[in-house]
């Protein structure tokens, strides 16, 4: 299997008056394809660490490549392109454009890549019937539930065919029914689509949906 993503001795400060040592040398290697869940405990790093994957952070020490770029050394517009093509983000909370319907926040990606609609409606129409949700496409963020809400935004990061989604406990604002739901919905992303899915997550029990889990404590990996 091809490599996707590659860190090495990765370490995390925090200086806030007394300085934090977050992550303490980490070293992970991620294959293309792969779905892999991240857990730990609240404070032992997991987030600042797939912040830095994503290359929204930014190590204190160590490298990242990404898709084959150097985070420390890709330019602006190389990392933006990353961004628009190649690498995806979904949050706990859905992160959703509150003045946009479901159909244009899936679509703003796309929208601000310049690409046209008629390129890609018909492909996002057929994807939001996939998770459920093409029966939403007009309804704003505050009239859709928990659950669909998250579904738009799985569904933007989709729009955009990316080979990598990064997700921090994208089920963490759900109730066990809806957070169940989403999980299913990530598995099959990852086992139909073969997009490589990097998860932070606190639920054991939502870990076991990747194929393979990473722990880690006290900024270090166990």
């Amino acid at each position: 299997m091809e490599i996707l993503l590659k860190a090495q001795g990765i370490t995390k400060t925090f200086d806030t008056g007394a300085k934090t040592e977050v992550l303490k040398g980490v070293d992970l290697t991620v294959e293309d394809g792969e779905f892999v869940a991240i857990v730990g405990e609240s404070g032992s790093g997991k987030s600042t660490l797939l912040y830095i994957l994503a290359g929204i952070d930014t190590p204190t020490s160590g490298e990242v490549v990404l898709a084959g770029q150097n985070l420390a050394t890709v330019s602006d517009d190389d990392m933006a392109s990353l961004r628009r093509h190649d690498v995806a983000f979904v949050y706990q909370y859905d992160n959703l454009v509150p003045h946009l319907n479901a159909y244009e926040n899936i679509t703003l990606p796309l929208v601000l890549d310049k690409q046209k609609e008629s390129e890609f409606k018909e492909r996002v129409v057929a994807l939001a019937t996939e998770l459920g949700i093409a029966d939403r496409l007009k309804n704003y963020p505050n009239e859709l539930s928990g659950g669909e809400q998250q579904r738009v935004a799985i569904a933007r990061a989709l729009a955009i065919n990316p080979k990598v989604i990064f997700l921090d406990e994208p089920t963490g604002s759900l109730d066990r029914e809806r957070g169940r739901q989403v999980m299913e919905i990530l598995k099959e992303v990852n086992e139909k689509r073969g997009v490589t899915l990097i998860m932070v997550t606190h639920s054991l029990t939502h870990a076991g949906y990747a194929s393979r889990r990473i722990e880690i404590e006290d900024g270090r990996i166990k």
